[in-house]
């Protein structure tokens, strides 16, 4: 069949809607997981699907799963979907575009009367930002067996909250097991949170595989000491040592291009004027497109930390979560390539430089994404950006990739 284009407006409205739960001051969203926030937008979106046509379940761990029944249902489903838990200060595109160009698909399939073979399947994938609960992804994770069910439910949040009871609380705590999901292909479209795209001057990403990512917490102890009475030279500032870490990975980022190095949160305490820190609590972020490359930056980054405990304060590291880089299926990234083609699209191959929940799709089920660019590159932010027809392109390719895999009849 020819290819076919979704409904701009539509979809670009329904984006506009959702923006307003959580919207900021200065344009973006906050939709922390599991928030009551995040459980307005959850029950908006079910709204729209079940008015879709949709049946609608909910899982152990809260990922909702919205199907358009297809002519076999004992068939596995081609899949997409992505999150609608933003960043603190995030912005209105970063994974709520991907849940509803899901939607758009179905919609648009609907308007055209189309039938096909397999089921068509919208996940929402829970707290897929890591920014309340760490580590990120979770909700795609479990299902692919990277984390356990229980260790996921007792996670807790910087004030103590428990991720299963805040789950029971908003009411997504859900019967349908975690375990034995399938599907025929999965696709996730997102905004491309990088520059590659707009500065190729290129429409839409044909994204190949994704980077692999190593996150670390670490605390250092240094000694609290009075900040008037103590000589520079007998402190142990914990403050300092952590200061030095940061600028070390910098340096090892640096110095295996194209991988990154990251510290986004840090802790001080006691976090007083006039006392010297004594403890530090920071995140350390390290990435490569390249495993024996990112083992390099790991062993750098521990030689570092040794280097600096040599100056006096201790540092205890915590390399809680690793995933390797991504290749994507080729049958599926073909599907892309084909209606990027068809639509008369330029486009480009690309590696996911950010964690997405089809990094984990990927463990069980032909998996592949599509980017669309984003203004300046920038994501994870209030001023993300990106067009009504950016977001049109990226959700007409997605239509056409899942209606070959799906199988029109």
């Amino acid at each position: 069949m020819e290819a076919l284009k979704i409904n701009s407006d539509r979809l670009w409205d329904s984006l506009m809607v959702m923006a307003k739960i959580g919207g900021t001051a200065k344009g973006g969203c906050c939709r922390l997981a599991l928030t009551d926030l995040d459980k307005q937008g959850r029950e908006l979106y079910i709204k729209w699907a079940e008015e879709a046509g949709c049946t609608v379940k909910v899982d152990a761990v809260g990922n909702i799963m919205c199907t358009r029944p297809g002519e076999d249902m004992s068939l596995p489903p081609v899949g997409t979907g992505s999150h609608l838990d933003t960043q603190p200060t995030g912005g209105k595109f970063d994974g709520v575009y991907g849940v509803l160009a899901g939607l758009e698909v179905v919609r648009t399939m609907n308007d055209q009367g189309i039938k096909t073979k397999h089921p068509i399947e919208i996940s929402v994938w829970t707290n897929e930002e890591g920014s309340r609960f760490a580590p990120a992804m979770m909700g795609s994770g479990v299902v692919s067996g990277r984390f356990t069910l229980q260790e996921i439910l007792d996670t807790k949040d910087v004030d103590g909250l428990r991720l299963g009871d805040e789950l029971e609380r908003i009411g997504f705590a859900g019967e349908t097991p975690v375990t034995g999901r399938q599907f025929h292909a999965f696709f996730e479209t997102h905004i491309e949170q990088g520059p590659y795209l707009e500065a190729e001057e290129k429409q839409v990403g044909v994204v190949t595989g994704g980077q692999g990512q190593r996150w670390y917490n670490a605390v250092l102890t240094g000694r609290e000491s009075h900040a008037g009475t103590t000589p520079m030279h007998l402190r142990s500032d914990a403050l300092i040592a952590s200061s030095q870490l940061v600028l070390k990975v910098e340096e090892i980022a640096k110095a295996h291009p194209p991988g990154c190095g990251t510290v986004g949160f840090m802790q001080v305490m006691p976090n007083s004027r006039n006392t010297i820190p004594g403890e530090i609590s920071m995140s350390i972020d390290l990435r490569h497109p390249i495993d024996e490359e990112l083992t390099k930056m790991d062993e750098a980054l521990k030689a570092a930390i040794k280097e600096i405990e040599a100056t006096g304060p201790t540092i205890a590291l915590d390399p809680f979560w690793y995933y390797e880089p991504i290749h994507f299926n080729e049958d599926c990234v073909n599907a892309v390539r084909q209606a990027t083609v068809d639509l008369g699209y330029s486009h480009m191959d690309i590696i996911a430089g950010a964690g997405h929940d089809a990094c984990y799709v990927s463990d069980f089920a032909p998996t592949s994404m599509i980017f669309t660019p984003c203004l300046d590159g920038i994501s994870h932010n209030e001023i993300e950006s990106t067009t009504q027809e950016e977001c049109e392109g990226g959700c007409s390719v997605l239509l056409n990739a899942m209606l070959t895999m799906a199988e029109v009849v």
